[in-house]
């Protein structure tokens, strides 16, 4: 179901690399430009209006430069919104933290826990690998006929021995264990379509596993001493003393940053911007055309601006009085009817465009929520970029 949208109140985006933003706010907040008064420093910026002020802390190192919002047209198909222009600073840090991605921070000799993302059972124990090491990027053994005139010589599995941990792009390839028996169940699911056009796209079957304590699905058993678990479904934790994992995460909000950081984590290495996220059966669900990655937003409802009172913990893509690093996305889901919608998707499918990104079907519905949701929160301006939509994850 589509997203419902909300009232604009005020909106912020900030670009690093050009050391300029935009700042969006509503009519009903403030009725003209003069309404508006911007002040700021380092690390943080004020937004006065009628309704009262407004502070939004900003990224360490970033400052906005005092006089430099100003007034920009925003075009006929806003009336409802008013738009500046304005200049900011960014220091130069070499010690910005990076996003966390467990691909990022698996280390061979370290003991790790990993925990069920949805109720934080401990699913595998002080597991220590001797190597890890990366898989072939994407559909790699999917494209061997167009190489090969003689049959696949790569058709054996790439498999983990027992103290292996084979990282995939959104998957992890762990060795099997007696403790598992006590922590997962397995069955056995039709994937994919019998009446498929494609032979090779036959009715298969997977063997998924789940968590026994919540029944929610972590990955499949890709062979019988192995274990494929995807990183939106498992928190890996190091195994240090006696800590004790959250008794929960907020799902939306870990499957936003995991996805985020998993997207800039293969643009870098694989200088891509486009992904396909598909399903274990190789159906494309969702494109994504990752614009920038160095933007600093925040969105906040026109029902929390104005006054000193202070916003609580937020929800995800709620109000929040920070600032964040997000990701910048045109996208369009594959189900889509619209023409220009058929049209895109079409033309990624002819052109091989986007770098498939697999994930279980449940999870691609639960990312589209989240970006759908991120759209909704957009002035309508920002919420549509030809025929594509417009989302941010945050990173």
């Amino acid at each position: 179901m589509p997203a419902t949208t909300h009232g604009v109140g005020v909106f912020l985006e900030l670009r690093k690399r050009l050391q300029s933003g935009l700042l969006i706010v509503g009519k009903d907040v403030a009725r003209s430009p003069a309404d508006v008064v911007v002040t700021g420093g380092d690390s943080s910026f004020h937004i006065r209006t009628p309704g009262g002020e407004l502070s939004l802390t900003l990224p360490a190192g970033v400052t906005f430069e005092q006089g430099s919002c100003i007034p920009t047209p925003a075009g006929e198909s806003c009336g409802e919104e008013l738009h500046f222009r304005l200049r900011i600073s960014v220091a130069r840090r070499t010690d910005e933290e990076a996003p966390d991605s467990v691909m990022e921070t698996l280390r061979a000799k370290e003991t790790y826990c990993f925990c069920c993302q949805g109720c934080m059972t401990r699913l595998l124990e002080d597991r220590v690998f001797k190597r890890v090491l990366p898989l072939p990027n994407g559909n790699w053994n999917a494209i061997v006929d167009d190489w090969c005139c003689h049959p696949d010589p790569f058709a054996k599995k790439l498999l983990p021995r027992a103290e292996d941990c084979l990282l995939g792009d959104t998957f992890l390839l762990l060795a099997r264990d007696g403790s598992c028996e006590l922590t997962l169940t397995e069955a056995v699911r039709p994937v994919g379509s019998e009446d498929s056009q494609d032979p090779k796209k036959t009715c298969r079957r997977l063997a998924l596993v789940s968590c026994k304590s919540c029944s929610s699905v972590l990955g499949e058993a890709v062979a019988a001493e192995t274990l494929k678990l995807y990183i939106t479904q498992v928190v890996v934790e190091p195994a240090v003393g006696d800590r004790k994992p959250e008794t929960s995460l907020n799902r939306s909000l870990f499957l936003e940053r995991t996805i985020a950081a998993r997207l800039l984590g293969l643009s870098n290495s694989l200088s891509t911007f486009h992904f396909s996220v598909q399903t274990p059966d190789g159906k494309a669900f969702l494109l994504l055309w990752l614009l920038n990655s160095d933007s600093v937003v925040a969105s906040v409802p026109q029902t929390c601006v104005g006054g000193e009172r202070s916003i609580g913990s937020p929800a995800p893509h709620g109000p929040s009085t920070r600032a964040a690093r997000a990701l910048k996305l045109l996208y369009t889901a594959c189900s889509d009817t619209g023409i220009l919608q058929r049209d895109i998707v079409t033309s990624w499918e002819v052109n091989a465009i986007g770098h498939p990104v697999v994930l279980p079907l449940t999870v691609c519905e639960e990312l589209l929520q989240v970006i759908d949701d991120s759209n909704s929160t957009l002035p309508a301006s920002m919420r549509r970029m030809r025929s594509y939509e417009v989302a941010y994850l945050r990173l």
